[in-house]
């Protein structure tokens, strides 16, 4: 158990609690290096000792730490303490979207629009980078006082998502937002987060959800299967161009969909324009329902509210039907004879089961192939080629700048083209950013504000850290914001995403060593009263110390100096002389 005032990775001080849940317990907490506030999501329960989840989970929070954009929660720092995996964000005083649901029940269009509007922003810059959400909800929107929206949870997510379709095919997030194709056991895409943001703004207008039932699975089934309803139906005053949007954002195939985050966010930029008044509902190209026809068996594994997990199987077999419509007509059918075709049927779906998860992967398990050489291809080629090969391609996709491939095809693949792997092999594909480097400059004696953003407009990652001064040096001799020192040097090039950190000066006044540094209470009193700090002076009667001598102080050191603080110190007195005295009357 986390506690107050304990640090994390001797750098993290944890303030007070402000959240639990069943998989994070979260905490805001103090950055002592880069002095501010941050929120740590710290793991809890058997995913802390699940060493798959674990890599996911480091791995996909690092990936995730890689995106800046106004409307995502920033990721700073991924790591482990004692045996506690923790992950360091940004911290945002908002409250959950779903929060702002139950109180004001549903939005105004141009609200919901607005709120849609920055959600496929920051998702944009996301699926740019391959990295894809799942977990879209309203629990993972925060929404500020002056309107901004954050995404947050991108490194949970992923890392959940990924580790649970990989080792269990099942599906995770809340079924209320599940796209078709995951409900129905298939991996995640880019198009799946657009159709979570789809059910999102039809709840946004709506109040609701779209689809409601008695379990997770009634619920999966009937974004499987029934339409989406029609917005306008309810409420007609709202444009038919939103309700296209919706329609579009939620279509069952996900052909119909927006390709990405970044194309629905344009199409929502002007959905209330005038021009776009007397627009027609949307028609799709391609077929909505485009399943197999023949069975669909899948698992679909979900969280009861008590944490209890549970595996329902979904079985809708057309043989099964075909059998129902003639038990009907023949109404002398016994019930025992019913029984006995029911049973032998799920006898036969046991061994077909059995045969694919037991045998099947058995006999296949010591093929080996050589990975094929893909640099050069498009992702979708590369993808395509890897498949054939039988290797499965990672959703992690990473980035590297390159003088020979060009922008956007593959560089390489991990693991490396000619070696040899299992059928099945998850592989990580490089993708080019062309030949983009930039020439780091001297930046000392300038305003760290102004290189950051020129930095981070070349799509560079740019760190400030203060840096203590020299002993003996005049903190009078340095600006506050003015960088001193820079991580590389001048004239060396960095690529996009590359990293360069920024010093300043550190002129921020903290408590000395009161105890070990010998000061005497006179001291003490003219450093209180120096920096206005309520000063509390309490005498112990002790024979181990020598009368006078400061033996405790109640603010560590080291630790930033705040004007009206409160500071006790515990001097030694001889037995007998003990007394309490207060002469330091700051703010309180």
């Amino acid at each position: 158990m986390i506690m107050k005032g304990q640090k994390i990775s001797d750098r993290y001080q944890i303030i007070k609690s402000i959240g639990e849940g069943g998989m994070a317990n979260v905490y805001l907490a103090y950055d002592t290096i880069l002095d501010r506030n941050v929120a740590v999501k710290v793991l809890r329960g058997d995913l802390a000792t699940d060493e798959k989840f674990v890599r996911r989970f480091q791995r996909e929070a690092l990936s995730a730490s890689s995106l800046s954009n106004p409307n995502i929660v920033e990721v700073y720092d991924v790591g482990e303490d004692n045996g506690e995996y923790y992950i360091v964000m940004e911290y945002v005083e908002g409250k959950h979207l779903k929060n702002l649901l139950k109180k004001r029940g549903k939005l105004t269009v141009p609200e919901a629009v607005d709120i849609v509007l920055q959600i496929t922003s920051g998702l944009s810059v996301a699926h740019d980078s391959y990295i894809i959400h799942r977990d879209i909800k309203p629990q993972n929107i925060l929404i500020l006082d002056n309107g901004l929206v954050k995404i947050t949870d991108f490194g949970i997510a992923v890392a959940m998502n990924a580790t649970q379709l990989t080792q269990t095919n099942s599906v995770m997030g809340s079924v209320h937002y599940l796209p078709p194709e995951q409900a129905s056991g298939k991996g995640a895409t880019l198009q799946s987060d657009i159709y979570s943001i789809g059910i999102l703004m039809y709840e946004l207008l709506t109040g609701k959800l779209p689809f409601k039932g008695d379990n997770a699975v009634e619920i999966a089934l009937k974004h499987l299967k029934e339409p989406m309803p029609s917005i306008k139906d309810e409420y007609p005053e709202i444009p038919q161009s939103v309700e296209n949007i919706i329609l579009k954002a939620t279509a069952k195939n996900p052909k119909n969909r927006y390709v990405d985050a970044r194309e629905m966010h344009e199409d929502l930029k002007t959905c209330l324009d005038e021009s776009r008044k007397n627009e027609l509902k949307i028609t799709f190209k391609y077929p909505e329902h485009d399943y197999d026809d023949t069975k669909l068996l899948k698992t679909i594994k979900v969280s009861e509210k008590k944490g209890h997990k549970k595996d329902i199987n979904i079985i809708e077999d057309k043989e099964g039907e075909e059998m129902k419509k003639k038990t009907k007509k023949n109404d002398n059918v016994s019930q025992n004879k019913l029984i006995i075709i029911l049973a032998s049927i799920f006898v036969g779906l046991v061994v077909i089961i059995t045969t694919i998860v037991v045998l099947i992967p058995y006999i296949t398990s010591s093929r080996q192939e050589e990975v094929p050489d893909v640099s050069g291809y498009t992702v979708n080629e590369a993808i395509n080629a890897l498949q054939e090969a039988g290797f499965i391609v990672s959703d992690e996709q990473r980035q590297e700048s390159s003088e020979v491939i060009p922008e956007g095809s593959v560089t390489k693949t991990s693991p490396a083209a000619g070696s040899i792997r299992k059928e099945g092999t998850e592989i990580i594909l490089y993708v080019s950013l062309g030949d983009v480097t930039v020439e780091i400059e001297d930046y000392t004696g300038e305003n760290y504000n102004e290189v950051k953003g020129r930095l981070e407009a070349l799509n560079l990652q740019v760190i400030i850290e203060r840096q203590d001064l020299e002993e003996g040096e005049d903190p009078n001799d340095y600006e506050e914001g003015i960088i001193i020192n820079q991580s590389v040097k001048p004239g060396e090039k960095l690529s996009e995403g590359d990293r360069i950190t920024l010093y300043i000066p550190n002129l921020t006044n903290q408590y000395p060593n009161f105890v070990e540094d010998d000061y005497s209470v006179s001291e003490v009193e003219e450093f209180a009263e120096d920096y206005g700090i309520n000063l509390t002076i309490n005498y112990e009667e002790t024979t181990e110390y020598e009368p006078g001598t400061i033996i405790r102080q109640s603010r560590a050191a080291g630790t930033t100096v705040v004007e009206g603080a409160r500071l006790t110190i515990t001097v030694a007195a001889e037995p007998g002389e003990a007394e309490e005295e207060t002469p330091n009357e700051g703010l309180e």
